[in-house]
């Protein structure tokens, strides 16, 4: 049956109860709703009058065209263009998806770094309030006329800085000379009976040192060890990074006990305290960090130490180990209590400007020695903080500066090159050119010299007069041609090197060579 007014089959057929003609329900109601009649009779019509039919599912018929197979080819086809399009479409919005979904995961990792960040900050406040907290009584107690010291060897006034003004320093108090003094003088009774080991390393034995082995301890993006000590109690060594961190690493297992993290800048100095779980580290960020190991074994920072306002080069502990010194390019030295971090007293020496490079405690405790960038050597009385001698010679900044234990003699090496120094007769008494050199080291015992530059050289120690013969020169194998720092282990057995790659060498006898000697000494 068709539509009385489309003649095709009705999808929603309806029958007018007034004519009994059939329609297509949408063509009915709207020609009644324009005119209001029949339009096939003409008679009045209206909406009521409009019954619909239930019918089955209507299926139209085919259309001329798909009755042959060109026409069928046709549609086909474009069907599989519709299928294309909607396919590309649909490869669109999953693309649009992709970026919508990374953008929103990048947001999310940006957040939690965010956040990550915001937490250590707190925690680093805190810490810092703390800090605060507990020097703020101590600093009150300061008598006023404590905060001036004659012949300019402390910092200005607090009273006559600015709102950046330093804290008030206590200033090293009666008890705290009488304590180094009477370190001195049992150090200086001991060094009168002192013997050279017999377990130290012989000459014969320096001389067959090759590296035993290498352990890549800092990052790869920013190479380069730049510091480096031992605590020779427990062979352990640790290093100061370019790549900011500090690592504590136990040579005899070979693995890393503990990576200390939180300076910004590169760490230029690291050194143990005593046989303690006690750790310093001075920055280029112009911080000096105290850390101690906690219960699980990891080393947390206890104390941040902000009293310079430029980079820190160097970090040396007194004898006592109670106490330490920092030097930095800002023209001070600071003098500081190591339990409480508290800095007694900040130095410097207004006749002229320098900027502090190194520094060294005396094996006694109560001279120290500084390094600087204009080329002098400083020597400090540690009670009164006077500069008690003046070192002119080198022509490039001082890097490095120790005393050999037997007290008489300090090495200090600068880019022109290695100097040493009698220091009862404060003279220069030999000279090792070797350019860019930036490390000396004495060992424990005095009997050996070490120097890093392009290479490393060891030297057998002698007197003023005689011969310091060279031992052995260890290549620098990190093929940066720059051994920053050099160390020798417990009674020179082996030799720690750090160089500008990211790697900490060995030099030692080979394990054959040691069985050898051990069969010969038995």
């Amino acid at each position: 049956m068709n539509c009385a007014i489309s003649g095709e089959v009705p999808e929603e057929p309806v029958v007018s109860t007034k004519s009994g003609l059939l329609y297509e329900k949408r063509l009915i109601e709207r020609h009644i709703s324009d005119y209001g009649k029949c339009p096939v009779t003409g008679e009045p019509h209206t909406i009521d009058e409009i019954v619909p039919i239930k019918t089955g599912k209507i299926v139209k018929p085919k259309p001329l065209h798909t009755a042959s197979i060109p026409g069928l080819l046709g549609t086909f086809q474009t069907e599989w263009d519709s299928l294309i399009l909607s396919n590309f479409s649909l490869e669109q919005q999953l693309h649009t998806a992709r970026q919508e979904l990374s953008h929103a995961l990048y947001q999310h990792d940006a957040a939690c770094r965010v956040i990550a960040r915001l937490k250590k900050e707190r925690d680093e406040s805190r810490q810092l309030l703390a800090e605060t907290e507990r020097q703020l009584p101590a600093a009150l107690e300061v008598p006023t006329a404590n905060a001036t010291l004659s012949n300019g060897k402390r910092a200005i006034d607090d009273g006559d800085q600015g709102p950046d003004a330093k804290k008030m320093r206590l200033g090293i108090l009666a008890e705290v000379i009488t304590e180094l003094t009477d370190c001195n003088a049992a150090l200086s009774q001991q060094r009168k009976k002192r013997q050279i080991p017999k377990t130290l390393a012989s000459i014969d034995t320096l001389e067959k040192f090759t590296q035993l082995s290498s352990h890549p301890l800092h990052k790869t993006n920013k190479p380069g060890i730049f510091s480096m000590d031992i605590l020779h109690s427990k062979d352990v060594i640790a290093t100061g990074g370019i790549d900011t961190t500090a690592v504590l690493f136990d040579r005899p297992s070979g693995q890393i006990l503990s990576t200390l993290t939180g300076h910004s800048k590169k760490v230029t100095s690291i050194k143990f305290v005593g046989d303690t779980d006690l750790v310093l580290t001075a920055s280029s960020d112009k911080t000096v960090r105290i850390w101690g190991s906690s219960e699980d074994g990891n080393y947390a920072c206890r104390h941040t130490l902000k009293d310079h306002s430029a980079e820190v080069r160097a970090v040396t502990v007194h004898a006592t180990n109670k106490y330490f010194v920092s030097a930095s390019l800002d023209s001070t030295w600071c003098f500081y209590d190591l339990s409480s971090g508290l800095c007694l007293a900040q130095v410097t020496d207004d006749s002229e400007k320098v900027d502090y490079t190194a520094a060294a405690f005396h094996p006694d405790g109560l001279i120290l020695g500084t390094g600087t960038a204009q080329c002098i050597v400083k020597i400090w009385d540690v009670k009164s903080q006077a500069n008690v001698a003046k070192f002119g010679g080198h022509t490039g900044e001082i890097t490095s500066v120790s005393f050999s234990e037997n007290g008489y003699f300090l090495a200090t090496a600068a880019l022109d090159g290695v100097r040493l120094w009698d220091l009862r007769k404060l003279k220069n008494f030999r000279t090792f050119d070797f350019p860019n050199a930036n490390s000396v080291e004495f060992d424990h015992s005095g009997s050996y010299l070490g120097i890093a530059a392009s290479d490393i050289r060891v030297f057998q120690t002698a007197s003023v007069k005689a011969e310091w013969n060279p031992i052995k020169t260890l290549p620098d194998l990190s093929g940066t041609g720059k051994a920053t720092c050099v160390k020798f282990g417990l009674d020179s057995n082996y030799i720690a090197v750090g160089s500008m790659d990211r790697n900490l060498r060995i030099f030692g006898l080979p394990s054959d060579d040691n069985t050898e000697d051990s069969a010969q000494d038995s």
